[in-house]
């Protein structure tokens, strides 16, 4: 069964050669994982230091001293630390649009080397957590798209650095609309009291690095943290894809 499919797929490529998802090229012989050309790959723009505590961008000259950039320093977030992989632009948007919205399930896999290699590069504090998160869709939109791309990031995550993925615990007690155009404060009062944990046992105590694949405001890993927070979990880190 299996060398049918693997001669199936060897067929179809032939007829159809796979592309790059970023730049929509066929793809060479060397590639990342064999799904991203390397021109893609080395564009992707790496987030660099320092950043800032809320959100994981990197601060501009004004706010190195508040280790806080102005926006969010506006807004507490209940989270104790978010980083983010790679700024939201360019291939990494693109890439990231069609993991999401194309069903193309098999990004995640490079696309969580960024935050391995991220977690690696800064010598992130995951050895004191004890769970990865990820941050939940609501059972609408997961029955629309058929699979949480967080919670795909969080295996591949936690498989290598050796820490269990607590899945189905935090969920969506109720439906959002799309942050994306949204202004700042709209976004926390779109997403305010729409989490809630089932098993407070599991978190209680527990620290936790919640999951995502972007963080823009930091509202919707704010609310996630706090219903976790709420629930009696300490520590709480957040690790986005890109910001």
């Amino acid at each position: 069964m299996k060398g049918l499919r693997n001669f199936i797929k060897s067929f179809v490529d032939l007829i159809y050669p796979p592309a790059c998802p970023g730049c929509r090229k066929p793809l060479p012989r060397v590639a990342v994982d064999d799904t991203i050309c390397l021109s893609c790959w080395s564009r992707i723009t790496v987030n660099r230091p320092p950043f800032c505590h809320a959100c994981g961008r990197r601060l501009t000259r004004g706010d190195i001293n508040k280790n806080m950039c102005l926006r969010c320093a506006r807004v507490p977030k209940a989270f104790d630390r978010a980083f983010s992989a790679c700024v939201y632009d360019g291939v990494i948007k693109t890439l990231i649009h069609e993991f999401k919205y194309k069903d193309k399930q098999y990004l995640g896999k490079p696309l969580s080397k960024l935050l391995i290699d991220f977690i690696k590069r800064y010598d992130l504090p995951v050895g004191y957590i004890d769970y990865l998160v990820p941050v939940p869709l609501h059972r609408a939109k997961l029955r629309e798209r058929e699979f949480n791309q967080a919670e795909i990031l969080c295996r591949e995550v936690g498989s290598t650095i050796g820490k269990p993925t607590l899945e189905n615990n935090l969920f969506r007690c109720r439906a959002t609309d799309t942050q994306a155009a949204r202004e700042p404060r709209q976004r926390l009062l779109n997403v305010r009291g729409s989490f809630a944990v089932k098993e407070k046992r599991s978190v209680t105590g527990r620290n936790l690095l919640l999951i995502d694949d972007v963080l823009t405001t930091g509202a919707t890993a704010s609310e996630a943290a706090q219903a976790l927070k709420d629930a009696g979990a300490n520590i709480i880190f957040v690790l986005a894809l890109a910001s």
